[in-house]
Order: structure tokens, then C-alpha cells, then sequence
């Protein structure tokens, strides 16, 4: 692959991170501003949105993990190339944050999601 296709995998590998994160983060959001109203709702309604955010992040998460090792690998394959244009090597040297998608963020995920599963079952 030449450099421009490889960057262009890289830009839709960041894509996709984005995208994988837009639905939990709406429903970790939701969740949190209609606690009161999910709980009066009573314990099934609870439970069911438990479940979802639970699906949803871990889905995201699958999704977010596959999408950054891709980036990795991409970089990896960027960094091989004899020459390189300026963007190819900022690629290069921010390929490592990628572990803060793959790690973090679901950390965080999952931090927010034991918040609002204890206030929706207290």
C-alpha cells in the first residue's frame, strides 16, 4: 500500500473510534439525567437499562478496541515506508495514544456505568 491509502485507513479507523463512541456516551448521559424518573419507573424498567448501557458499552468498547488496534497496525505499516510526508509521521508518533481508547476509555465506561447502576438499584 502506498502512503495515501494507508492514511486513508487511519483517518477511517479514527472514524470509527468517534462513531463507537457516540451511542454510549448518549446513553450513559440520558441514564444519568433520568435516574429519578427510571427508578419511578420501577425495578423492570431499571433493569432493562442496565441492560442496554451494559450492551451498548460493551459493544462500543469491541468496536473502539478493534478500530484503534487497526490504527495501530496502520501506523505500524506508515512507519515502514522509506519516505514520509509530515502528516504520515504525526500518525507515527500519535499512534500510541491509541492505547487511551483501547484502555481508558472503556475504564472510564465502566466507572460511570457501576455509578449509574448503583443509583438505579438503590
Amino acid at each position: 500500500m502506498n502512503e495515501l491509502d494507508l492514511i486513508r485507513l487511519w483517518q477511517k479507523s479514527r472514524q470509527q473510534i468517534i462513531i463507537a463512541q457516540l451511542a454510549p456516551t448518549f446513553l450513559l448521559i440520558t441514564t444519568a439525567g433520568l435516574v429519578e424518573q427510571i427508578k419511578t419507573a420501577g425495578q423492570v424498567t431499571a433493569w432493562a437499562v442496565i441492560g442496554i448501557l451494559l450492551a451498548s458499552g460493551i459493544l462500543g468498547a469491541l468496536a473502539e478496541f478493534t478500530a484503534a488496534n487497526e490504527a495501530q497496525a496502520v501506523a505500524k505499516d506508515i512507519a515502514q515506508l522509506k519516505t514520509k510526508s509530515a502528516l504520515a509521521n504525526l500518525i507515527v508518533t500519535t499512534a500510541p495514544w491509541m492505547h487511551v481508547v483501547k484502555y481508558l476509555t472503556p475504564a472510564i465506561f465502566i466507572g460511570i456505568f457501576v455509578a449509574l447502576f448503583i443509583a438505579l438499584v438503590r
